[in-house]
Order: C-alpha cells, then sequence, then structure tokens
C-alpha cells in the first residue's frame, strides 16, 4: 500500500481519578510525541467503561485512544512513560497500516450531517410516494373509464 504506516495507542487510565487529570494525561502524553518529533494525528477520551476482567482491583477503567505518525522509536518513550505511571493500568500499542485516521468531528459538524442524511432519505421516500400515487391516479382513471 501507499499509505505510510501510523500508531495507535489505546491506555485505560484509573477509574477514580478526577476528569482534569485525565486531560492532564490526554496532554502529557500528546506533548511527549510532540517533544519526540511524532506527529500526533488524534487524541480521543472513550469515557469510563467496564473492563472485562478486573485490572488492579478495578472493575472500571477510562479508555483514551491516542493516534500517532513516527519512526516507531517513539513507541518505547511512551509506553516507558506509561508503565512508570500510576494511573494508567494497562496499555497496548498497534502499528496500523491503512488509510490515516480521520479526526473525530465536533458536535455541531456531526448534528450538521445527521440533519443532512435525515433530508435525503426523505427526498428520495416522498419521490416513491409520488410515483405511487401517479400509478394509482392511472388505475382509478382506467377503472372510471
Amino acid at each position: 500500500m501507499s499509505d505510510q504506516p501510523y500508531y495507535e495507542t489505546m491506555y485505560i487510565l484509573r477509574p477514580d481519578i478526577p476528569e482534569e487529570e485525565v486531560d492532564s494525561h490526554l496532554k502529557k502524553y500528546s506533548e511527549m510525541l510532540v517533544e519526540s518529533g511524532t506527529e500526533v494525528l488524534d487524541s480521543q477520551m472513550r469515557g469510563k467503561r467496564r473492563l472485562a476482567y478486573p485490572i488492579a482491583k478495578h472493575k472500571e477503567g477510562i479508555y483514551v485512544q491516542l493516534s500517532h505518525k513516527g519512526d516507531g522509536q517513539q513507541v518505547a518513550l511512551l509506553e516507558r512513560a506509561m508503565r512508570l505511571s500510576e494511573d494508567v493500568i494497562r496499555y497496548l500499542t498497534v502499528k496500523q497500516d491503512g488509510p490515516l485516521p480521520t479526526p473525530k468531528s465536533t458536535s455541531k459538524d456531526a448534528e450538521t450531517e445527521k440533519s443532512e442524511t435525515e433530508k435525503e432519505e426523505i427526498k428520495p421516500s416522498e419521490e416513491k410516494n409520488e410515483s405511487i400515487t401517479k400509478d394509482e391516479k392511472k388505475e382509478e382513471t382506467t377503472e372510471k373509464d
């Protein structure tokens, strides 16, 4: 493929840390990658979810996804920092070879796209109704004759 490889790091934070601290972790790891000369493509907080099995006596965790593009040397640096952090209970980095991820859209953009999609969905059904009514009219006129 002609697409350049990139990396996705998914890490799970302890569920009992405050939201401000979660934001500081997001910034800390993104800045760490930028300092190492890596391009951060996307950083998303996926929210608090139930774990499949308990990790360090936690049944829930705060999931964060970090997409970055670099030469691969940054992965060791990032994972070392996560291993030393008490707030990160699990992490995994995967090399991706597909197309680059699209950054998440803001809620206003998503609402606009949703309303446009709904309008498009309504139009074809209206056309079908019009065509049905035309057919019915033809049938009615033939029945009268």
